[in-house]
């Protein structure tokens, strides 16, 4: 028998599927399919970004062998997996979103974007120098496919970039330095980029020791998980005026109205938008077309976490 597919788009949208797939389709809002229906269920991709109610809906799913997410981080998934249920993620989905959003963040917050949009809606010409991206050395750690992706929007920017992962490594850009080689790196950084899974070795990864090895001046930006950073350590620099941030991740999240970072000194805060955007859906519809494909014909699937 064929495997039974819970997806959060119809075939015809998908495209290119085989005839005869057993689909049932929910997109995470309004009520599941019935249980008679979900019971044959061994295949289920959740609906991006309404993972509470997907993953309310595992119970229910007896006969499920493989969850598909649309997200590259798992961290929020792995908790509630049954046993013996694997999860693949969407490793390359968001690599050209979320690299243009650190972009974004990088160029606007050296070039104090923020401030002049503040002086435009007080009718105030505000003439001043700011850092230029130019020349400086820009490390990222959480080096993979989104750190590439990163790295080629930067390479006309004409300034320095340092790689590191867990394990040190050759790449197509140059060397990949090992995570127990941070500490030494980090007072050469102008500008740190966090694309880190959140795991618990990195968990407050970026603590008051990692901070306080940075340069004055220098820009912490997170694309990757808020508790990567501990908040409080974090809050201590920006407060004192001798770090900048851009993040577009917190720890907590949503960041509730009052809370100190809202109004941090040099900060700039987007709500958790690396990933959504108009380059998702056509790279989802493909991830999703080919694993579906491959789970079809029996064959392994791609990206598999665990």
């Amino acid at each position: 028998m064929n495997p039974r597919f819970l997806l959060p788009y119809p075939p015809e949208q998908i495209g290119g599927l085989p005839a005869g797939l057993d689909l049932l389709v929910w997109d995470g809002e309004g009520e599941p399919p019935p249980q008679r229906e979900l019971d044959g269920v061994e295949f289920f991709c959740l609906p991006y970004m309404r993972h509470p109610a997907a993953l309310a809906l595992l119970p229910r799913l007896p006969a499920l062998r493989t969850v598909q997410t649309l997200t590259a981080g798992t961290d929020d998934v792995l908790p509630h997996l049954p046993p013996g249920v694997r999860v693949c993620n969407a490793r390359g989905l968001h690599d050209a979103s979320t690299a243009e959003l650190a972009m974004t963040l990088i160029l606007a917050s050296l070039r104090g974007i923020p401030g002049f949009v503040r002086r435009q809606a007080e009718e105030f010409w505000d003439q001043t120098f700011q850092p230029a991206l130019a020349d400086r050395t820009v490390l990222v750690i959480g080096y993979g496919s989104i750190g590439a992706a990163l790295e080629a929007r930067l390479a006309p920017f004409e300034c320095d970039v340092l790689r590191v992962a867990r394990t040190a490594r050759e790449s197509a850009h140059g060397p990949v330095h090992g995570i127990a080689e941070l500490p030494g790196l980090l007072p050469a950084a102008d500008v740190v980029v966090l694309l880190t899974p959140l795991t618990p070795e990195t968990r407050h990864l970026v603590d008051a020791d990692f901070l306080a090895r940075l340069k004055q001046d220098a820009l912490l930006v997170n694309v990757a998980r808020g508790p990567v950073v501990d908040t409080a350590a974090l809050l201590a620099e920006l407060e004192s005026g001798r770090l900048r941030a851009a993040l577009d991740v917190t720890d907590p999240e949503p960041l509730p109205a009052g809370h100190p970072l809202w109004r941090a000194p040099n900060t700039l805060i987007t709500p958790h938008v690396g990933g959504p955007s108009s380059a998702f859906l056509p790279r989802a519809l493909r991830l999703l077309r080919s694993q579906l494909l491959r789970a079809h014909a029996g064959e392994p699937l791609a990206n598999v976490v665990r």
